[in-house]
């Protein structure tokens, strides 16, 4: 119990840092849709994950999908790699290191894997 409240401050940095990262995208989303052509860039990418649990997994793939561009399209081999649909990312190698920067920061704020005990 104390562990989850050790947690607090790292869970609440990550969420300010993703509702920036949310309202800088949607800036972006905002400005290619109200002015004229368009800057999108689209792509399916494939995401190596670094999560070694299905709910990290399941957290990692709704992160993206909450954020405006971007859109988890499915699991590739268990819960090791996502298929990501990328709007706004001007290569594959761009939108990999941001969504890598993502995992890594999300991983830090849940901490640890809890150990699963048997019966």
């Amino acid at each position: 119990m104390i562990r989850s409240f050790a947690r607090l401050p790292q869970l609440f940095v990550f969420g300010l840092w993703f509702a920036g990262q949310v309202l800088f995208c949607c800036r972006d989303v905002l400005v290619d849709v109200l002015t004229p052509g368009s800057s999108a860039t689209p792509r399916v990418i494939r995401l190596p994950l670094a999560s070694q649990t299905d709910a990290r997994a399941a957290v990692m793939g709704a992160l993206i999908t909450l954020t405006p561009g971007t859109l988890t399209l499915g699991v590739v081999d268990g819960h090791h790699e996502l298929l990501v649909h990328s709007m706004y990312h001007d290569d594959p190698e761009t939108a990999l290191a941001e969504l890598r920067d993502m995992e890594a920061r999300m991983l830090r704020a849940f901490g640890p894997p809890r150990k699963e005990v048997s019966t």
